[in-house]
This record gives structure tokens, C-alpha cells and sequence, in this order.
């Protein structure tokens, strides 16, 4: 197995207002290197649309050295780097292009569902000979994230530049919202350094009963985003003064 890397240079329409990468974009950016990786791999879109089966990612875990910022010219690399009988893992290192500098480093835990079915499938024999690559950029374990006692409450509702392909909230999606519930002033004087993902349940276009549960506990803030009988992800971010 090896690794995939790209290289790439960062626009101005990434960016937030200080000129570092946006939430959404970093997500967007791992999303799309980890779609390449498999589909060179010979297990990505293409085979998953011609077996009506798809990579659903459960978790993300990232930790953020120095956010990229404008005109930055990154490397990034993905592989996979555990496997179950049910669950893949794949990590993913950010560098400064020019010094090798690490930026960003992440891991996540994906499942392949059966559309039809609408479960999980057991990756035996669909990941025969596609082995994984034992390097962690992250070596952090997927566990359940802490409850909490959330203080502010903040309706969200689905916008139609938010919903993908597969015709669900897209997963950069929530980051955008569990961030923008901490408010403006708040996000204007913080940097995230870490943000937390687990993804729990689909969120479809037409939800329109949606609440972000929130606390902010000095610089580590706890999200919850919430339907009438559903939780659908729990985020956690940890972040620095600007």
C-alpha cells in the first residue's frame, strides 16, 4: 500500500476573514484526497455507484498545528491505515509544501452501507487485498464522546447548497454549523485547533426540526445537533485566542 499525495495551492475563496483555511474547506479538502485514494484503489464512487453500496464516514478526528492560510501551497496525504471486519480506518497528514512543515493531521473510521439493505457490510471479502498501511498521522482511538449539559439551543435549517449527491446534509456541512452556534464575536476571536466528529444519523434536505445543543466550556465547546427522535452528530472543538 501506498500512500497518496497531492499537492496544491490554497485560493482566496477558501479562506475565512484572517485568511485561514475555512472549517468547511479542511473537510472538503480531506473528503476529496480520500475520494481519489479509493477510487485509484479500485473502491471508490465508480464501483460503489456500479454495486449500489457507499463509504459512510462515522468519525473524524482532527488536530490543527497551523490552519493553512492564503496562497499556501500544501501537501496532502491520505492511506488506509487499519481495517476490521467492518470498519476502515484512513489518516491524513497536511504539510507546508515548501519547509515540510505538519499543518494538519487527522484520522477517520468509515463503514460501506448496502443502499439496498441499509446496513453495514462486512469489508472481508469487498477489501480482499487491499491491505493497510500501519502509520498513524493521528494514533487516536474512536470513542464515544462525552455527554453534556448544553446552555444555548440554536435552530438550524438545511439551505440547498448544503445537501450532496448522495442526497443528505453533506458531513463538512456540520462543522459549519456546530462553529457558527458558538456566534460571531466568538468565532472572530478564535482559532480552531481541534474539531471532533462523530456522525451518528443522515440528515435528509427536508428536516426542518433541527437544534444545535451547545456549551462552551472555556476554550472546548460541545456540540450536539439534534432532530425531534434523532441525534445526528456530536462535535467536539477545542480552541486558541487569535
Amino acid at each position: 500500500m501506498q500512500k497518496h499525495i497531492e499537492t496544491k495551492s490554497l485560493k482566496t475563496y477558501q479562506m475565512d476573514r484572517h485568511g485561514l483555511l475555512r472549517p468547511i474547506m479542511l473537510m472538503n479538502e480531506l473528503q476529496a484526497v480520500a475520494d481519489t485514494h479509493a477510487e485509484k484503489l479500485g473502491r471508490g464512487r465508480t464501483y460503489c455507484a456500479e454495486n449500489s453500496i457507499a463509504w459512510v464516514v462515522t468519525h473524524y478526528l482532527i488536530e490543527i498545528i497551523n490552519m493553512p492560510r492564503e496562497n499556501q501551497e500544501i501537501e496532502m496525504s491520505t492511506w488506509p491505515s487499519a481495517r476490521d471486519s467492518l470498519r476502515a480506518v484512513r489518516d491524513f497528514r497536511i504539510r507546508d509544501a515548501a519547509t515540510g512543515a505538519e499543518l494538519v493531521r487527522a484520522t477517520s473510521q468509515w463503514v460501506m452501507i448496502d443502499l439496498n439493505a441499509r446496513k453495514p457490510m462486512r469489508l472481508d471479502e469487498i477489501m480482499a487485498g487491499w491491505d493497510a498501511l500501519p502509520e498513524r498521522a493521528l494514533d487516536r482511538t474512536f470513542e464515544k464522546f462525552p455527554d453534556f449539559e448544553a446552555d444555548t439551543f440554536t435552530s438550524v435549517h438545511p439551505r440547498f447548497d448544503d445537501v450532496d449527491v448522495n442526497q443528505h446534509i453533506n458531513n463538512a456541512v456540520y462543522a459549519v454549523w456546530a462553529t457558527e452556534a458558538l456566534g460571531f464575536e466568538f468565532r472572530d476571536t478564535h482559532k480552531l485547533r481541534k474539531i471532533d466528529i462523530n456522525f451518528k444519523k443522515e440528515i435528509k434536505p427536508a428536516s426542518t426540526d433541527l437544534v444545535i445543543e451547545s456549551r462552551l466550556d472555556d476554550m472546548i465547546s460541545r456540540h450536539m445537533i439534534k432532530s425531534a427522535d434523532s441525534e445526528h452528530a456530536n462535535i467536539v472543538c477545542e480552541w486558541e485566542i487569535v
